[in-house]
C-alpha cells in the first residue's frame, strides 16, 4: 500500500528488472482490479471444467460446461454485456470430466471434445454452425479418460487428439484425418 501525492493507493507496483539499462523500475498497474457481483447460471449436475470460445462466430466468448453428474456437455451462448443465454445441452457418455474446443474437422469452427471418464471413451461434437452441435461421435481411450488436448503431432495440418487415461496409466493418441 503506498500514499502518492496525497491520495491513498492500493495498487501494488510491479518489479521490472531492465537488462538493457542495469536498473531496476516499480510499474505500477493503471487500474485497481476489482469484479462486480457474481451473476450464477444454471448447469447440468456436478460441473467439472469449462471452455471459454466463440462457438457461434460473433466474436463474444460463449461458455462450455461439462456437466459431469448430468452426462451431457453444456453450451452457454455469450448475448453480451458479461450475460449468457441459459445452457443447452447435448448427450455425452458417463462422467464428461474435461471439454476443450478445436476445429477437428477443418470447417473453421469449434468443436468439442469430451471426455467421458466412466464410459471410457472421447466424444467429438462437431459444430453445425450458430453455436450448435451434432450428437458426439465416441472413440474407445481407455480407463477413465481425464484430460485431452487436440495439436497437430504429425505434421499434416490436421488436428490430432491426445487423451490423458487416469485409471489405465497412460495415454492415447487419435491421429485425425479427412
Amino acid at each position: 500500500m503506498s500514499r502518492s501525492r496525497g491520495t491513498y493507493d492500493d495498487r501494488q507496483p510491479i518489479w521490472e528488472k531492465r537488462w538493457t539499462e542495469r536498473s531496476t523500475d516499480a510499474v505500477v498497474p493503471q487500474c485497481n482490479t476489482r469484479f462486480t457481483g457474481k451473476t450464477t447460471y444454471s448447469t447440468g449436475s456436478k460441473p467439472r471444467s469449462l471452455n471459454a470460445v466463440d462457438v457461434n462466430g460473433d466474436g463474444k466468448l460463449d461458455i462450455i460446461v461439462a456437466n459431469y453428474g448430468s452426462n451431457n456437455v453444456g453450451v452457454l451462448l455469450n448475448i453480451g454485456n458479461g450475460s449468457f443465454a441459459a445452457q443447452t445441452t447435448y448427450p455425452a457418455g458417463t462422467g464428461p470430466a474435461f471439454v476443450p474446443a478445436a476445429d477437428v474437422d477443418g470447417d473453421g469452427k469449434p468443436d468439442i471434445i469430451v471426455t467421458n471418464y466412466g464410459s471410457k471413451n472421447i466424444g467429438v461434437l462437431l459444430n453445425t454452425g450458430n453455436g450448435t452441435f451434432a450428437a458426439q461421435a465416441t472413440y474407445p481411450a481407455g480407463t477413465s479418460p481425464n484430460v485431452v488436448v487436440a495439436v497437430d503431432v504429425n505434421g499434416d495440418g490436421k488436428p490430432d487428439i491426445i487423451v490423458a487415461n487416469y485409471g489405465s496409466n497412460n495415454i492415447a493418441v487419435f491421429l485425425g484425418y479427412c
